[in-house]
């Protein structure tokens, strides 16, 4: 897989400004922590029991983190899209395994951040700190409560209609079983679901 690792990294860089802006120095220093990883469709990216130890940027495909229980059943906790972080934030902040398994449902191409160094930068820049803040408090304050009042208050239809709204394109790139295991209903659900609501959805 080619690309241009440039493009990928100026799309991160404008994440990071799209939460707070951040000065060239800081930015070089987050560059310096920075790799690229390609994964397959189906590759894992961190197994449960796994101690995390990067942050990951997708700049191309599409991740889902998973619970499996007892009788082997999957539970699709999160999936992430392109310019999004993506990550077990517990297992990065308290060094613990993570609960979870990281899998590529599309070839990805992803911008790895060495956790360690990235929070040592974020105590040393004030800018950076800034965006730390404003990253934790819309993705796992704002959007984390929202999604939970959301499973209670909204039927799924309500819930996938929401989920079209923000990627108008998933239900073309992954297959449905895994968008129906997000939403908490099953893929015979769903299917009625889009049946009702028109073939284009």
């Amino acid at each position: 897989m080619t690309f241009n690792s440039e493009t990928y990294l100026n799309n991160l860089k404008l994440t990071f400004e799209s939460y707070s802006p951040i000065s060239e120095k800081s930015w070089k220093l987050i560059k310096e922590i920075t790799h690229f990883q390609m994964l397959k469709k189906g590759e894992t990216l961190l197994q449960n029991g796994e101690i995390a130890k990067d942050l990951h940027f997708i700049a191309k495909g599409i991740l889902r983190a998973f619970i499996t229980d007892q009788q082997g059943n999957f539970y699709n906790k999160n999936l992430f899209l392109e310019n999004v972080f993506a990550g077990s934030k517990v297992s990065l902040m308290l060094k613990t395994p993570s609960n979870f398994t990281i899998e590529a449902l599309e070839d990805c191409i992803l911008i790895n951040i060495n956790y360690k160094k990235y929070m040592e930068l974020i105590q040393q820049n004030d800018d950076l700190k800034n965006f730390y803040i404003a990253h934790l408090e819309k993705n796992w304050i704002i959007e984390k409560e929202q999604r939970e009042v959301a499973l209670v208050m909204q039927n799924a239809t309500e819930r996938y209609v929401r989920l079209l709204e923000k990627n108008p394109d998933i239900a073309d790139r992954i297959p449905l079983l895994h968008i129906a295991s997000h939403l908490g209903i099953t893929p015979t659900q769903l299917s009625r679901i889009r049946k009702g609501l028109g073939k284009d959805l």
